[in-house]
C-alpha cells in the first residue's frame, strides 16, 4: 500500500486522501473547454457579510459542486477537543430541523445528491453534489443542514459508535499503525497535534450540548469560505448566499500560525510487531502550495518516485510498490515508503536516489518525460467540478490564494535541473524513520546516514 506523508486526507479524513470528500463519483467528468491559462476569468469573488464567496462557472455543466469550509481545522482546537470539529460535522449531516434524518435521506436520493463533511489540521469541510437540475431545491437542504442541524440523540449516539469502532481498529492494518507513529512522532509537539479523527477517549467524551456549542462557535463568517463550480450565475449565488449566510455574525476569527515540524536531525523509530515484511516510511520537510519552490519539488518527487521503482521493485524485486510523495499540508512534508523484507537494502537504494538528485543534474529530457505523466494526470484529475472546487479552495486557504491554482501547470512546466538538484538538496534531508517490524532486522546505519 502506497503511503502519502504526514496525514494520508490525504488527510485520514473524509479528504483521509476530504479523499477530501468532494464526491467525485457523483461530480461529471467535463472536459475542460476553455485554456487553463484563462481559466482564472471563469472565476467570480465575491463577500457577504465577511464570508468570501467563490464561484466557477462551466456551461454546459450538468453537475454542481459546493463547498463550505471552516478554517483552522484541528491547530485550531484545544488540545482536549480532538476530533470535536469532525464528529460535530458528521452528526450534522445526518439531519436538520427541518429535514431529520429520514426526510433528509428521502430528499438527497430522489435526487442522486449528497451531503458530507470531514476535518483535517488546517480546515473542515462541508460539501454538496447536486445535478444542476435540482441545485436549488438542493441548496435548500444544504443550508438548512449547516445552519440548523438537529444533533438529535440518536444521531450523536449512532455517530459516536461508528467513529469509536473505526478509530479502534486502526492499529490492526499495519499501515494505519505505521501513520499512527509518524503522527504522533512528528505532530504530536506541535499544534497539528490534535488527530483530525480525535481519540477514543475525546469522541466517547462530547455530548450533543459539546456539539451544539462548537457549532455555534463555527458559525462565523471570517472562518468560512463557499466554493461553487457549476454552470451557475454568481448573481444568483451572490443573492442565495445573503439570503442563507448573511445574516451571521463576522466574528474575528485568524488562523493559527502554521506549525513548525522538528526536521533538525535524521531519526529512526520502529515499532515492534511480527510481520512477514517492515513497513517503512521516511518523511523529509517540503514547501507548502504558497512557496516558490513547490513545483520544483514537485518535480523532484516525481522524478524520485520513477527512480525508487525501477531500483527497488523493478531491477531488484525488493518491495512491490515503492513510493516517493509529497503532502497537502501548511506546515508540508514529503515521504518515501517501502514494505520489505530486507528494507536495509530498499532503504539504502532510496537513498542513493535522493543522493543522485542532488549530486546530479537531471537530463532535461527527463523531466519533460515526467513531467509530462505528471501533468496529464493532474488535469485528468482535474477535469471534475469537485476537483476544481478542492483546487480553488487549498489554494485560497492554504496556498496563497485561489488565483495561484491556475498558475500551477505553468509553473511545473518552467523547472529546470538546477531547481530540481537545488530542491532535493535543501528539502530531502535530515529524514526521519518511522518502521513497524521486526527491530532485529533493522540496520540503523543503513537508515540514518552519517
Amino acid at each position: 500500500m502506497q503511503r502519502n506523508s504526514i496525514s494520508s486526507l490525504q488527510f485520514r479524513t473524509a479528504w483521509a486522501g476530504v479523499q477530501l470528500l468532494f464526491l467525485v463519483s457523483l461530480a461529471a467528468a467535463q472536459p475542460a473547454s476553455v485554456a487553463v491559462s484563462d481559466q482564472q476569468s471563469l472565476v467570480s469573488e465575491f463577500d457577504v457579510n465577511g464570508l468570501k464567496v467563490l464561484v466557477k462557472r462551466r456551461p454546459g455543466s450538468m453537475t454542481v459542486a459546493a463547498g463550505l469550509f471552516f478554517r483552522g481545522g484541528t491547530r485550531a482546537l484545544p488540545k482536549d477537543s480532538a476530533g470535536l470539529e469532525s464528529f460535530m460535522l458528521s452528526v450534522a449531516t445526518e439531519g436538520s430541523r427541518k429535514y431529520p434524518r429520514a426526510v433528509l435521506r428521502r430528499e438527497l436520493a430522489s435526487t442522486g445528491s449528497s451531503i458530507v463533511s470531514g476535518s483535517n489540521y488546517d480546515f473542515s469541510l462541508m460539501a454538496l453534489a447536486s445535478t444542476r437540475e435540482h441545485f436549488e431545491r438542493n441548496w435548500d437542504i444544504f443550508t438548512d443542514v449547516a445552519l440548523n442541524p438537529a444533533f438529535d440523540m440518536r444521531d450523536v449516539d449512532l455517530t459516536r459508535s461508528k467513529i469509536i469502532t473505526g478509530l479502534q481498529g486502526r492499529e490492526d492494518d499495519p499501515d494505519n499503525q505505521l501513520q499512527m507513529l509518524v503522527d504522533r512522532t512528528l505532530l504530536l509537539p506541535t499544534s497539528y497535534g490534535n488527530d483530525p479523527s480525535g481519540t477514543v477517549e475525546s469522541i466517547g467524551r462530547f455530548n450533543a450540548d459539546d456539539l451544539r456549542a462548537y457549532h455555534a462557535k463555527l458559525m462565523e463568517t471570517s472562518r468560512m469560505l463557499l466554493v461553487f463550480v457549476g454552470d451557475l450565475d454568481a448573481e444568483m449565488i451572490r443573492t442565495a448566499v445573503t439570503a442563507s449566510f448573511g445574516q451571521l455574525p463576522k466574528g474575528n476569527f485568524q488562523t493559527p500560525p502554521v506549525p513548525k515540524i522538528d526536521f533538525e536531525r535524521s531519526t529512526l523509530d520502529v515499532v515492534k510487531r511480527d510481520l512477514p515484511t517492515n513497513y517503512v516510511n521516511g518523511i523529509f520537510s517540503a514547501p507548502s502550495f504558497s512557496d516558490p519552490d513547490y513545483p520544483a519539488m514537485r518535480v523532484a518527487i516525481n522524478l524520485l518516485r520513477e527512480r525508487v521503482f525501477e531500483e527497488v521493485r523493478v531491477k531488484r524485486n525488493l518491495s512491490y510498490a515503492p513510493n516517493a510523495d509529497i503532502g497537502s499540508l501548511a506546515a508540508n512534508t514529503g515521504s518515501i515508503y517501502v514494505t520489505a523484507v530486507d528494507a536495509n537494502q530498499a532503504v539504502s537504494l532510496m537513498l542513493d536516489e535522493i543522493e543522485g538528485l542532488k549530486t546530479t543534474l537531471v537530463d532535461p529530457r527527463e523531466i519533460s518525460a515526467v513531467g509530462g505523466h505528471f501533468l496529464t494526470t493532474y488535469l485528468i484529475e482535474r477535469e471534475t467540478n469537485a476537483a476544481q472546487a478542492r483546487d480553488l479552495a487549498i489554494y485560497e486557504l492554504i496556498g496563497g490564494g485561489w488565483r495561484n491554482s491556475f498558475n500551477f501547470v505553468e509553473s511545473v512546466q518552467r523547472v529546470t535541473p538546477v531547481q530540481v538538484r537545488d530542491a532535493a538538496r535543501k528539502y530531502m534531508r535530515n529524514i526521519r524513520f518511522m518502521v513497524v517490524g521486526d527491530p532485529q532486522k533493522i540496520d540503523r546505519a543503513k537508515f540514518i546516514r552519517q
